[in-house]
């Protein structure tokens, strides 16, 4: 029954702002999930109870899922999505904030997501050939 009102809720929020594909609403929430899960793990080895998401855990953790998701072809993904920068990834959560799907703290604010990476940086780069540097060969006819 949750999926059912998530879906809803989506196109509702697509109706309203068409900005985002309503795919991009689906991965943040599993990227979410995983996020949530890593942390979990992490401070379950550490005995610390389970916290609140940052933005800036949240935009790491959608890094680690999206490159694990789609591999060299996040970015082609994301711009089909109309996702080009951090912020898009923020104005996707507070929508979902407006509509009661996420919750957040009052210290969570949309500019939490504002430049913590470029997509060049954080999807792009890890799938170029490492440059090796050329060694130079004298030509033996000069």
């Amino acid at each position: 029954m949750q999926d059912v009102k998530f879906n809803e809720v989506v196109e509702q929020i697509c109706k309203e702002d068409p900005r985002y594909d309503r795919r991009a609403y689906s991965f943040v929430r599993e990227a979410l999930d995983h996020t949530v899960k890593n942390i979990r793990k992490k401070q379950a080895e550490k005995g610390a109870h389970t916290r609140h998401v940052s933005g800036p855990e949240l935009l790491e953790g959608l890094r680690q899922y999206a490159l694990d998701q789609f591999g060299p072809l996040v970015k082609t993904v994301f711009d089909a999505w109309g996702i080009t920068r951090c912020e898009d990834f923020g104005e996707i959560v507070f929508n979902l904030i407006d509509y009661k799907i996420f919750s957040k703290t009052e210290n969570d604010r949309r500019e939490d997501f504002a430049s913590i990476y470029t997509f060049e940086e954080a999807f792009v780069k890890p799938f170029l050939p490492a440059r090796k540097p050329r060694a130079f060969v004298a030509d033996p006819a000069a």
